[in-house]
This record gives structure tokens, C-alpha cells and sequence, in this order.
């Protein structure tokens, strides 16, 4: 079986794509994440204050499109960096397919892994609809969000190791997550089990990027993967973080939820 031939054949617009500019981009202005990050907290709390006395809007027919919008570029995202992984750990390895940098500047992902960077700030549109609409808006949504910008911007223009699977995963995961949001602001009955899988996929992704961050530490001290120990640090930091969060939220949305339920039966 020709692997090459299966998963890397690359569209037009992906073998055009000139990494070098855009890693050059991002080393020059990776530090307009912060500004993003501050006008985006800025939103959150004025716009809360002033929904507070006005009523809410409906905006289902925007969400539908907004949550479908990226629900379709997470899910070919998924496609092509989740090839280019098996593709590498076929061939090559997992070592290869952690140390490696070639998911920022080889065929295929390199246009999905600056496409991915990127849209960690229009992804913040998220909490638009949230604040608009009256929902509740928990620490781990905003959170989330500003963090995750903050490190692929800084990561992206070092090609730090570990990048293809944190990217791969966060692709994937949004592919499910972002389709669960369209089809419940369309209206369907989706099962409360299927909201129950998503953030099981979000621990799995978090305990995963835990493991990765150790590989490229270790492998790093036998000078067999690029990274820095302040990046290795911070991407610990904050997955850990990510992984009390997201098993508090799972505890507290479901645990929680039916505990409560038995007992009031």
C-alpha cells in the first residue's frame, strides 16, 4: 500500500501556501495576541454589563451558521492533519511524529496548522452569542479561549516540537463539538450522551497533551527534539490546568446532575 500517495496528495491551495511568510508573520506580530486577548476580556465583562438590563436576542439562525462555519473547517482540518499524523507514524514513527517540525512547513499541514493558529482569534466569536443570547459563561469557556490563542501564536513562530498532535486533537475535538452546537441551535434532540463524549474527548485530549509535553521534554535532553524549557513549561502549565478544569466541569455538568437527579426520585 503506497501510504504517500493514499494521504498525502495535496489540493492546489495547500502546495501554494508559503509557510515562510506566514512563520515570519507570526514571529513579528505574535504579541498582537495579547491585544486580541484583552479587547476580548474587555468585551466580556462591558458586554455582560450591559445585557444586564436589556433582553436578550434570539440569534439562532447566525449561530447555526456560526457553529456550522466551524464546525466544516474543523472537520477538514481533522482529515488532512490526522493523514499527514498516521502518515508520519506509519512511516516514520512516534518519535518522528512528536519531535518532528514538519507539520509547520511539509505538504499538506502546513497551510491547516497556520490555518489552525489563526483561527484562535475569530474562535472567540463563541462568547459573542454567549453573552448575547444571556447564557451562562463559565471561567473555563473564557479561559479556555484566551490561553489557547496566547500559546499557538507564541508556539507557531518557534515550530516548537509536540505541535502536530496538540493541533491533530484540538482539530478533531472541535469537529465533534462544533457540529453538537449546530445541530442544537437548529433545533435537533441531541442526546445528553453525546455532550457526555465530547468533554471525555476534551480530558482525553488534555491528559494526551500532558504525555506529549513529556516526550518532547525528555526527547529534548538527548537533543533529539526542538523546543525551549519556558514553552514546555507554559504547554504543561496550561494543559494541566485544562485537565482539572474539564474534569470539574464533567463532575459538576453530569456526575453532578445525576446524583441529584437519583435523589429526587
Amino acid at each position: 500500500m503506497n501510504m504517500s500517495v493514499l494521504t498525502l496528495q495535496e489540493y492546489e491551495f495547500e502546495k501554494q501556501f508559503n509557510e515562510n511568510e506566514a512563520i515570519q508573520w507570526m514571529q513579528e506580530n505574535w504579541k498582537k495576541s495579547f491585544l486580541f486577548s484583552a479587547l476580548y476580556a474587555a468585551f466580556i465583562f462591558g458586554g455582560r454589563h450591559l445585557m444586564n438590563k436589556r433582553a436578550k436576542f434570539e440569534l439562532r439562525k447566525p449561530l447555526v451558521l456560526w457553529s456550522l462555519t466551524l464546525a466544516v473547517f474543523s472537520i477538514f482540518g481533522a482529515l488532512r492533519t490526522g493523514a499527514y499524523m498516521v502518515y508520519i507514524l506509519m512511516t516514520k514513527g512516534l518519535k518522528h511524529s512528536v519531535c518532528d517540525q514538519s507539520f509547520y512547513n511539509g505538504p499538506v499541514s502546513k497551510f491547516w496548522a497556520y490555518a489552525f493558529v489563526l483561527s484562535k482569534a475569530p474562535e472567540l466569536g463563541d462568547t459573542i452569542f454567549i453573552i448575547l443570547r444571556k447564557q451562562k459563561l463559565i471561567f473555563l469557556h473564557w479561559y479556555h479561549h484566551i490561553t489557547v490563542l496566547l500559546y499557538s501564536w507564541y508556539s507557531y513562530k518557534d515550530m516548537v516540537a509536540g505541535g502536530g498532535w496538540f493541533m491533530t486533537m484540538n482539530y478533531g475535538v472541535h469537529a465533534v463539538m462544533y457540529s453538537y452546537y449546530a445541530l442544537r441551535a437548529a433545533g435537533f434532540r441531541v442526546s445528553r450522551k453525546f455532550a457526555m463524549f465530547i468533554t471525555l474527548s476534551q480530558i482525553t485530549q488534555m491528559l494526551m497533551g500532558c504525555v506529549v509535553n513529556y516526550l518532547v521534554f525528555y526527547w529534548m535532553q538527548h537533543d533529539q527534539c526542538y523546543s525551549h524549557f519556558q514553552n514546555i513549561f507554559w504547554s504543561s502549565l496550561m494543559y494541566l490546568s485544562y485537565l482539572v478544569l474539564f474534569c470539574h466541569f464533567f463532575f459538576e455538568a453530569y456526575i453532578g446532575k445525576m446524583r441529584k437527579t437519583t435523589k429526587a426520585e
